[in-house]
């Protein structure tokens, strides 16, 4: 067996599963964040807040109902909501909530970075992701995503430190999701060049 059988093998964690609908899945990434904004516009923070863990919660209810499936950062983003969240209420200081992103990123970042450099790729499960990349292709598009977390939680910092709750919640809502899905645009040519559309295909030529 070559380098190449070796590297273009598919890797354990890229079973096969029915994927989430995409404009589905957008709905419950959004609608919890818009409804965020749409009730902290109207009546405040701490309102707000409550809407955002009633609301991610409903998400993975749905997101269950819907697949059967429950996807590790919607999941790992509902219990941190809830934590902080709680937190936020308990202590009266909506400090708390304006840091469950920076935490989140990072806790997230980290486990990516620190598993790959101990030869664990745990990002198609981290991403719930459906791809078949070869173990290359997973590990340069693990360090992006490393390095892109620790992006969003300092933004986050600078964001609310530096700005408004107003337009901290703005920024919350409209705004990491649409640079989300421009880096996520943007590691295209990336995935191409190392995807298996059919392995069982790859491993015959190779």
């Amino acid at each position: 067996m070559s380098d190449n059988d070796i590297q273009r093998k598919p890797l354990p964690t890229q079973v096969q599963r029915n994927a989430q609908n995409p404009t589905l899945k957008l709905v419950l990434e959004m609608g919890p964040l818009v409804l965020f904004f749409v009730t902290n516009w109207k009546f405040g923070i701490f309102p707000a807040t409550g809407v955002l863990m009633a609301s991610v919660v409903a998400a993975l209810g749905v997101s269950w109902i819907m697949t059967r499936h429950l996807p590790v950062m919607p999941v790992v983003t509902a219990i941190a909501v809830v934590f902080f969240g709680a937190l936020t209420f308990f202590f009266h200081d909506e400090l708390f909530i304006k840091l469950k992103p920076t935490i989140v990123n990072t806790i997230f970042g980290t486990i990516l970075l620190v598993a790959l450099a101990l030869n664990k790729l745990l990002l198609p499960i981290v991403l719930d992701s459906v791809l078949k990349l070869t173990e290359e292709g997973w590990r340069k598009l693990t360090l992006r995503w490393g390095f892109f977390f620790y992006v969003l939680a300092i933004l986050n910092e600078v964001v609310w430190r530096t700005q408004t709750t107003d337009f901290w919640v703005s920024f919350k809502a409209f705004g990491v999701m649409p640079l989300t899905i421009v880096f996520a645009l943007a590691q295209v040519p990336l995935i191409m060049k190392h995807e298996l559309k059919d392995p069982q295909a790859g491993q015959d030529h190779w």
